[in-house]
């Protein structure tokens, strides 16, 4: 891998860890149940993505 190639997978692997982020505070934070079982299924589908990313460093 290029060492370009790599710059982009760690932004890319700092992306998807700030939305992690963001999903999983929302999640704490919402009292609606529909919105904050939404922010969870957003923080595990961007949990899956960061480790994609990561298996391809």
């Amino acid at each position: 891998m290029s060492p370009k190639e790599l710059l982009y997978l760690e932004d890319a692997l700092g992306h998807e860890k700030f939305l992690l982020t963001q999903c999983r505070d929302a999640s704490q934070n919402l009292r609606d149940p529909a919105l904050k079982q939404y922010a969870q299924q957003m923080a595990e589908k961007h949990q899956k993505i960061f480790s994609q990313f990561l298996n391809l460093v």
